[in-house]
């Protein structure tokens, strides 16, 4: 597995980095045997370090774990545990997708798009009340996949990428679907050929 270590703000030790890569290989080899990178992003806040991780599993299988500590070791742990945990929650189904991953379909390639509103000077109305912006900027413009999954596939996917929102192709009915969390913390779905 490629491991990426990086810092914001932050110097990274010899050992820090022969840590981080050690226990990774330990818990991809534990978890999942083909994981094919991972990026480690330290960085500081305040008073206390922040660890973000992402590991790319397999194609289209992207996980994420966050932790935060007074000293880099302890926010790694963290992220590593989050990590681990969501591994473990979902091992057999993760597995039985890298299985079948050979088998399946390509999915339908898509572009995904960060955007920000403007913070100019809105122009005024006629009332005087300002009226609203109908442009953004795009901040950040990077290549995605919707796959053909299960509805109780994307929610693992979902929750593995630590992610509140996933677009998916029903692969019952081959129509486009949308799982998110809701602020409840429950999980919706959006379904368009249950409207018809």
């Amino acid at each position: 597995m490629q491991i990426t270590v990086s810092g914001k703000q932050v110097e990274m030790s010899d050992a820090l980095r022969t840590r981080v890569a050690d226990q990774l290989d330990t818990i991809a080899g534990k978890y999942f045997d083909h994981a094919l990178e991972a990026h480690v992003t330290f960085s500081r806040a305040r008073s206390f370090f922040t660890c973000d991780i992402n590991v790319h599993a397999a194609r289209g299988l992207t996980l994420r774990g966050e932790g935060e500590a007074a000293d880099a070791n302890a926010a790694f742990d963290d992220a590593a545990e989050h990590i681990a945990k969501r591994l473990r929650r979902y091992r057999r189904r993760v597995n039985e997708h890298a299985r079948d991953a050979a088998s399946k379909e390509r999915p339908q390639a898509a572009r995904q798009y960060i955007l920000r509103q403007e913070e100019e000077e809105q122009p005024k109305g006629a009332n005087g009340v300002p009226q609203a912006s109908t442009y953004a900027t795009v901040i950040a413009e990077t290549p995605a996949e919707i796959a053909s999954l299960t509805v109780s596939d994307a929610v693992m996917r979902m929750d593995l990428a630590d992610q509140t929102v996933m677009m998916f192709r029903n692969s019952a009915t081959r129509e486009l679907n949308v799982v998110y969390r809701r602020s409840d913390g429950h999980i919706g779905w959006i379904d368009p050929t249950a409207a018809a």
